[in-house]
């Protein structure tokens, strides 16, 4: 395979290939982005297992947790035990420019990092809602954007957000250390479920999306290992735009296709990274643990309804 460039040691190759059929973008264009905001991207990567989402020629995109062997012994990689497919995932670490660009030359278009550390991924350092709404009216996903932030206002809590890079809206609350990650779990559905209260006619925490009656799904389960798409990370979606960092009082004036591979460079100018926008870590209050602990696990829930409605099906004449 013929090189066409080289940077910080990487073989960068077929740069002007299209990264997919709606993406407009080419591959130079994704190893052009990452390059330029590598100092704002890696510091929420460095450190952190990471999953990618590659789209290779001719191939369907797909999810990449393992390393592939042939990953440069330079790349850091940690080993984890994986509980639900009960194997060893040998995550790689992006903690530097060359390990950015190695990436963007295999085509990895997505950056998932988990929400905890290598030394232990089931210790978030956040504490994040997601914010889906059932359509494209972005309007919808900011107006219960304010409700999250008000649910954090009334527990002593401030967080950052940023577009997912897809429909909806990130909210990241740094966190200390003092509390297992069961009772983060517990203070996420606790905080999702206040902004649900403040006005039920727009949130919904429903976690079947047949339940959630064209309402803003605010999503609590991210937590344990999960990852969540890093900010500035370009997404697979037509016009491949990125998960963008912004304060809180632009959300009324943006669209998530603002921000894209081609626009997202300029965009930051004259504006704080993500990691200097971030608050400083909180400790979770007691009594918001407490309320979450009252809370149902969505999932568990879920399948426990699934189950009931399928029952009811089978005995209905």
């Amino acid at each position: 395979m013929a090189v066409s460039e080289q940077r910080a040691g990487v073989n960068l190759t077929n740069l002007d290939e299209p990264l997919s059929a709606d993406a407009g973008a080419s591959k130079r264009d994704l190893v052009d982005y990452l390059d330029a905001v590598a100092d704002h991207i890696l510091p929420g990567l460095a450190g952190r297992p990471l999953t990618v989402l590659r789209v290779l020629r001719g191939q369907k995109p797909f999810m990449q947790k393992n390393a592939p062997k042939y990953t440069p012994d330079w790349v850091r990689t940690v080993a984890i035990w994986a509980e639900t497919s009960q194997r060893e995932v040998h995550y790689a670490l992006c903690d530097d420019r060359r390990t950015l660009l190695w990436f963007a030359n295999q085509r990895a278009v997505e950056y998932h990092p988990t929400l905890g550390l290598a030394d232990d991924i089931y210790r978030p350092t956040h504490l994040v809602l997601d914010l889906d709404p059932p359509d494209d009216d972005f309007a919808k996903v900011v107006a219960v954007a304010d409700l999250v932030r008000q649910a954090l206002a009334d527990s002593g809590l401030s967080g950052a957000v940023k577009t997912s890079g897809a429909k909806g809206i990130h909210v990241f609350v740094p966190i200390d250390d003092s509390v297992p990650v069961d009772d983060v779990a517990a203070a996420t559905r606790a905080l999702a479920a206040r902004a649900e209260a403040i006005d039920p006619s727009i949130a919904t925490t429903a976690f079947i999306v047949e339940d959630r009656e064209g309402k803003v799904f605010v999503d609590s389960t991210r937590a344990g290992g999960a990852t969540v798409a890093a900010a500035y990370s370009p997404r697979l979606r037509p016009g491949t735009p990125v998960s963008f960092p912004l304060d809180w009082a632009e959300l009324e004036q943006i669209t998530p296709g603002d921000f894209t591979v081609h626009t997202a460079m300029a965009a930051l100018d004259g504006r704080p990274s993500w990691a200097q926008a971030m608050p400083e870590p909180q400790r979770l209050p007691t009594e918001l643990i407490e309320f979450g602990r009252t809370i149902p696990v969505a999932q568990v829930a879920a399948m426990h309804e699934g189950k009931r409605r399928a029952r009811v099906r089978r005995q209905s004449p």
